[in-house]
């Protein structure tokens, strides 16, 4: 997918070198549709330049910085020097991403689908998530919730959601607390088994959070926690603990959460 706009002065672009003169490079810009710049030699390198392709080669994929756009002239002035390493491995690999997305689009859509259906999707993940890679990391993550504030119909967030949670890789995390149980009341172990079901919670656990509950040893309990950040992470973690002590509490019995092992090793 290409912008039909223009880029904004100070954006950082993804280009193709295809064209090399004396007096600088022309680039095709690879995020914008029919777009093409031009970096003045005096914006290629710091310092002086002899020889415009000791620096760069056509073919060549840059990041440049937009110094200025006059659309009525055509024209899209571009800097290659004001881009730092840090900036440019970023914004390569932002549009890597987007690449993929655009492939994900197609794998939930169809190859055949019309240009003004494919933008009308497109530019609704990019509304609320500010791009498509952005919209199907969310929907891997949170599913059909993510796009629950855009206008696509049923059948369409379906597939978004299916496709992505086949294809993104989301980066998990994993945390891990305590919870000691004890029951010394006649519904004993019946008590401990209520209290532990609270803690998997009841089925209530978010879809994107993996949540397990195991034995250590009397009277201690491992919980486990895989969740997309570590604030959803802890606050499961929390959650199950509490939801066990409260219920083993209802029997009488006492519980403790912690996050340190205290049972001696399995």
């Amino acid at each position: 997918m290409k912008y039909s706009g223009w880029p904004d002065p100070g954006e950082l672009v993804v280009g193709k070198i295809d064209e090399i003169e004396d007096f600088g490079v022309f680039v095709d810009l690879e995020e914008y549709e029919d777009k093409r710049g031009l970096i003045h030699i005096s914006e290629v390198a710091s310092g002086w330049i002899k020889n415009v392709r000791d620096h760069v080669r056509e073919g060549q994929i840059v990041v440049c910085k937009v110094l200025d756009v006059d659309e009525g002239s055509q024209q899209i002035d571009l800097s290659l020097k004001d881009v730092n390493d840090h900036q440019r491995s970023d914004k390569i690999q932002e549009w890597k991403n987007e690449q993929k997305a655009d492939n994900w689009m197609e794998l939930a859509f169809g190859e055949e689908i019309a240009d003004e259906d494919y933008t009308a999707i497109a530019n609704d993940l990019i509304a609320i998530h500010g791009g498509l890679y952005e919209g199907f990391k969310q929907a891997a993550i949170h599913g059909t919730e993510a796009l629950d504030d855009t206008d696509l119909d049923d059948d369409e967030i379906a597939s978004i959601v299916e496709t992505a949670r086949e294809n993104v890789s989301v980066p998990y995390v994993n945390v891990t607390g305590y919870v000691d149980l004890e029951n010394p009341t006649e519904t004993g172990v019946d008590g401990i088994r209520e209290a532990l079901e609270a803690a998997e919670g009841n089925g209530e656990v978010p879809e994107e959070v993996d949540l397990e509950v195991s034995y250590v040893g009397a009277p201690e309990y491992r919980i486990t926690v895989r969740a997309p950040n570590y604030k959803t992470a802890e606050s499961q973690l929390e959650d199950s603990a509490q939801r066990a002590v409260a219920a083993i509490e209802g029997h009488g019995g006492a519980g403790e959460y912690h996050r340190e092992r205290r049972t001696d090793d399995e």
